[in-house]
């Protein structure tokens, strides 16, 4: 009976080895499933990266945003098709703010809390930029922003970065022309919005140094369509030129109400008047207005042959042949933004973190944009200087160069 049961348990447990070996060989045989590939930073490969976007597509600046918001989408589609950051595609949100700070803040907390964004490009406008600054700062996010108020790198953020020529570069530019014009007594007309209120204060600051007193000083209200009051008041000072400082649509009834009162001041604006929807809205009245922006009005001001040039002319090309029209300045701040981010997020080592992203943009350096070539660090989150800068003159609707 023993030997039985011996016989029995040797034999069960050659059985059990038997099926453990084929277990063993089937598993060796099969194929084994591939191991998600990772990404440079450490994502999967193919895995979307978030980026925000805030843009008045509403509102007093929407001839602003509406050229940001199509060359974003054009440009996000382009470098997709291209292979995305480091293999992974780009997945553009981008929220309406109508220009308008409390809409501002409202599209950052959604972009941040809702759909987890790495960084935030916007706000159009001065004021929205600085109203959504809380939020970046809670969250730990980098933003950058299309708007051209000193403010926004002035009061210093690690996180705040600005691709626009601020007020601080465009006045003194500005006050340069005028002197050089044998102006010394200007008339100041200017919206209460952010970018308005910036550019009058360093207007204020700057004036004296270049022997330029202001001998008038108006304001309007975003939305308002009629500026005959403010005008009249300067009308009967001893200006000798009218410098309007606003991005609006505002701007051209300004132009306009101007001229119909008979107003024959040599006309400066700001960088916030590079648009056509400005000079076609201006009409007759908007000739001889002058004001400083970027060379993309007028790419053979970049030098012809140069990589500025070429990147401006190729930009220019396919934003006509998408849209219809030719670029602005605005489309030039939105694609120096979006590629700020870009070719930072490519250079980051491991993990692609909002922290990471943000110490590689601080780190950008000989970045040629549509704006300039941008160097930014530690201590300058603009990056642009004076020689980015062209002096323009409205002349039958179009841009011509001042020399």
């Amino acid at each position: 009976m023993r030997g039985r049961i011996l016989r029995l348990s040797m034999a069960v447990l050659e059985a059990a080895l038997a099926a453990a070996l084929a277990v063993t060989l089937v598993a060796c045989s099969a194929p084994t499933s591939p191991k998600p590939d990772a990404g440079e930073g450490g994502e999967k490969s193919g895995e979307p990266i978030k980026i925000g976007a805030v843009v008045s597509l509403t509102g007093t600046y929407a001839g602003l945003g509406e050229p940001e918001k199509a060359t974003l989408e054009m440009e996000v589609e382009r470098i997709n098709a291209a292979g995305g950051i480091n293999g992974r595609p780009i997945e553009l949100i981008i929220e309406d703010d109508a220009t308008d700070e409390a809409k501002a803040v409202a599209a950052a907390a959604k972009l941040i809390e809702q759909d987890k964004v790495i960084a935030i490009i916007g706000a159009t406008g001065t004021g929205q930029t600085m109203a959504m600054r809380g939020d970046i700062q809670r969250a730990g996010v980098p933003q950058v922003s299309m708007a051209g108020g000193t403010v926004i790198t002035a009061q210093f953020d690690p996180l705040v970065f600005a691709t626009p020529w601020s007020n601080t570069i465009v006045v003194p530019y500005t006050l340069e022309a005028l002197k050089a014009d044998g102006i010394t007594k200007i008339a100041v007309i200017s919206d209460s919005g952010g970018f308005g209120k910036d550019g009058v204060a360093v207007l204020q600051a700057e004036a004296p140094k270049a022997g330029i007193e202001i001998v008038a000083n108006e304001t309007f209200n975003p939305g308002d369509t009629d500026m005959t009051a403010q005008l009249t008041k300067i009308k009967g000072t001893a200006a000798q030129a009218l410098v309007m400082w606003s991005a609006g649509k505002e701007a051209a009834t300004v132009v306009k109400n101007a001229r119909d009162l008979g107003l024959e001041l040599p006309i400066y604006g700001s960088h916030g008047n590079a648009r056509k929807e400005f000079a076609e809205g201006a009409g007759e009245a908007g000739d001889g207005v002058r004001f400083a922006a970027g060379k993309i009005l007028v790419p053979e001001t970049y030098g012809e042959g140069t990589e500025a040039y070429k990147v401006a002319t190729d930009f220019i090309a396919r934003f006509t042949e998408k849209t219809g029209s030719a670029p602005s300045t605005f489309a030039g701040h939105a694609y120096d933004a979006l590629y700020l981010i870009v070719e930072a997020a490519k250079r980051v080592q491991g993990e692609l973190t909002p922290a990471a992203l943000r110490d590689e943009i601080e780190k950008t350096s000989g970045f040629v944009g549509i704006g300039g070539t941008f160097n930014m660090s530690p201590t300058d989150h603009n990056g642009l200087t004076k020689d980015d800068l062209t002096l323009y003159e409205v002349k039958d609707g179009a841009f011509t160069v001042v020399k």
